[in-house]
């Protein structure tokens, strides 16, 4: 009980961190209606493209906006193959994915994982996040405001934010009347296939942007780091959806649940890890468990918890 309170900091840090990859995959998801497989490509695509930047000597700010570009570019990638090209949607994202593989190994210099230099103090202070402030606020050797809950969760507000503002305007309805009618959604003069490309490019921004946030929280990337990120991303959805769905009717609340659905996940899985002594090597399986429990709850409630009414009159005989 003792790790796992002293970890709850950490797990609800990588939360917060997930919980912004998670808001580009509801984009897709829930409102384009797209499972959207570059995720997974364009998570690292982020990582690599602020590890390199940062180390040699980039702004902080300006190697997160190309780590921000760089996973548009794989969206909009993702776009074209689907729009222009005719292939779906899900088999666009898989071709995207395997190329990014071979990107993200350039990216980093044909190495499988690249480190930022934390033991250079001016390297360590220069970074937004990392899993050193947790344990620096913990023991009052650094101020509360750089703990990585507090400047994530500014980051998650902000970008709540700007997407309430931007899914208000003509174009962001545009987008999310592509994704709930496209028949429509072009009955109405909508180019559906632009907004499908628009969504793809904001949903791999924000995915990207995740990537380089937890790259610099756990100090370096790796081609790897993405691996599976479709299956949290989908898992924080869900559970935000089924914890609270029926409280959060706003869009701004909706993109808000997806976040608390990250944290929920990553605390139930250090829960797991902490209690159990469980080996880490079945996170996998118990994520794919804590996944499907959470899409079960929905069902069962329906099936076997609601009281279903008769209608009709009497039956005579």
């Amino acid at each position: 009980m003792i790790n796992f309170i002293s970890a709850l900091p950490g797990a609800v840090s990588q939360g917060l961190i997930w919980g912004i990859m998670a808001i580009g995959v509801y984009i897709t998801y829930k409102i384009l209606d797209i499972a959207d497989l570059t995720v997974d490509g364009s998570f690292c695509t982020g990582g690599a493209a602020f590890v390199m930047l940062y180390g040699n000597g980039v702004n902080i700010w300006l190697a997160l906006l190309a780590a921000l570009l760089a996973g548009m570019l794989a969206g909009l990638a993702t776009g074209i193959l689907h729009t222009a090209c005719g292939i779906p949607a899900i088999l666009a994202g898989i071709l995207t994915q395997l190329g990014l593989w071979s990107i993200n190994l350039a990216i980093m210099g044909m190495k499988a994982n690249v480190a930022i230099n934390v033991t250079d103090k001016e390297n360590l202070d220069g970074l937004l996040v990392s899993l050193r402030f947790v344990q620096d606020v913990a023991k009052g050797t650094r101020p509360f405001y750089r703990h990585p809950i507090l400047v994530v969760g500014l980051f998650t507000a902000a970008m709540i934010g700007i997407l309430y503002w931007f899914f208000g305007t003509e174009l962001g309805a545009a987008l999310r009347a592509t994704g709930a009618n496209p028949n429509m959604a072009r009955a109405q003069g909508i180019n559906t296939d632009t907004g499908k490309v628009l969504g793809l490019v904001i949903s791999n921004g924000m995915v990207a942007l995740s990537g380089a946030l937890l790259s610099q929280y756990q100090s370096f990337a790796d081609s790897s780091m993405g691996k599976g990120a479709i299956v949290i991303g989908l898992a924080a959805v869900i559970i935000g959806q089924v914890v609270f769905g029926r409280i959060f009717r706003n869009f701004a609340f909706k993109l808000l649940a997806v976040s608390l659905g990250a944290i929920i996940y990553y605390v139930v899985i250090q829960a797991v890890v902490s209690l159990s002594n469980i080996n880490t090597n079945y996170l996998k399986l118990i994520s794919a468990v804590i996944v499907a429990v959470f899409l079960t709850i929905p069902y069962w409630k329906g099936k076997y918890f609601t009281k279903t009414t008769h209608k009709g009159g009497t039956v005579h005989a």
